[in-house]
């Protein structure tokens, strides 16, 4: 009867050990970089027709734009009405 037990509290540790090296979670790769996600669409600035990824275009009235002053001076040749 106790070389039963024993066996039993034996099985039960080995479980409990493997249980608990299971949870671990093994360390996850840092996120892809943007030359790593592949091809993006590119659009043309409204303004001055430079071509840049869509990610990094600023939207405004008119289009989409390369930057700040741009948008500002598009936006000033074009009044909206």
């Amino acid at each position: 009867m106790k070389f039963i037990i024993l066996i039993v509290a034996v099985l039960v540790l080995v479980w409990l050990i493997r249980g608990a090296r299971g949870r671990v979670a093994p360390p996850s790769s840092p996120p892809p970089t943007p030359a790593e996600q592949g091809p993006q669409p590119m659009v043309a600035c409204r303004h001055c027709g430079m071509h840049l990824p869509r990610d990094e275009a600023l939207p405004g009235r008119g289009g989409v734009f390369c930057g700040d002053a741009h948008r500002a001076a598009y936006e000033k040749q074009h009044p909206a009405g």
